[in-house]
């Protein structure tokens, strides 16, 4: 996918994120320094890096939920770096989240109509239109109309990961932060979401910003990609050349560990990586 030149929906500038150390060890630990990205509005950026690389953090501060002690987050126009509770109540309309565990992240006690009803009986829905717009959630993300009725623990992980994207995008957000999204799940389930998610964006044009460990999928998915490592961006690029072309070390480490589905080519990197 070719980089858009599309004004920024997102601006984030000189992050830093710092938490305090726990026990007697004095200073901080910096968990992302100096990050800066942007993304376009309709598009996707991903965001890959290993465990602990803070890629995450990138995301958790973005929404809010990680201290930022320096740098600025824009979204949509609008300086949000520090914004209090109330103001992000009402950016959920537009800033929503999909987790990494669909497991998790629905209430098992709560029918599925609970679920996806609750932002927008929340933000003041009635319960009419609220039932009209669960019809059309559920017919975005492929799942039967008699889904409402049921609870999280009758749907597999592909399903409830898919319930979790209706739910992400039941207000119509501009920006949705997928943070891991897709690797709980099985590989042929995770083409089937990650294909649901493009097709959401092409009928919507929503935004995404897709954190990942896996370079194929950023591949897939993504039209501009930044690598993460010790909390710094080291390579951003066009998807198709970071994953097939990249030039720092760390990025060609994670692209020879992507996993090829053909095992003579598999066979050949392993041999090219580990010469006898």
């Amino acid at each position: 996918m070719p980089v858009t030149t599309k004004a920024p929906l997102l601006e984030v500038h000189e992050l830093r994120v710092e938490y305090p150390r726990a026990g007697f060890r004095r200073g901080s630990f910096v968990a992302i320094d100096s990050m800066s990205v942007r993304v376009p509005a309709g598009t996707t950026l991903g965001v890959v890096g290993e465990s602990g690389s803070g890629k995450s953090t990138l995301g958790r501060a973005i929404l809010g939920l990680a201290p930022i002690t320096h740098g600025g987050v824009i979204f949509d126009g609008r300086e949000i770096t520090h914004a209090d509770a109330r103001t992000r109540r009402a950016l959920s309309a537009d800033l929503q989240v999909v987790f990494q565990d669909p497991y998790s992240s629905l209430n098992p006690a709560m029918t599925i109509e609970a679920i996806l009803a609750e932002p927008l009986v929340a933000a003041g829905t009635s319960r009419a239109a609220a039932r009209a717009r669960l019809t059309e959630l559920l017919d975005i993300v492929g799942l039967p109309a008699d889904s409402l009725a049921r609870l999280p623990r009758e749907f597999s992980g592909g399903q409830r990961q898919r319930i979790a994207i209706a739910r992400a995008m039941a207000r119509e957000p501009k920006l949705v932060v997928c943070d891991e999204a897709v690797s709980a799940l099985d590989l042929s389930t995770q083409a089937r979401v990650l294909d649901l998610l493009l097709d959401i964006q092409a009928q919507t044009g929503v935004a995404y910003l897709f954190i990942t460990h896996d370079l194929d999928v950023v591949r897939h998915v993504s039209d501009e990609v930044v690598v993460v490592n010790r909390g710094a961006i080291v390579e951003r690029g066009p998807a198709a050349q970071v994953v097939t072309n990249p030039t720092d070390p760390y990025t060609r480490r994670l692209v020879e560990a992507s996993p090829i589905a053909d095992p003579v080519a598999q066979r050949a990197r392993r041999a090219a990586r580990h010469p006898t």
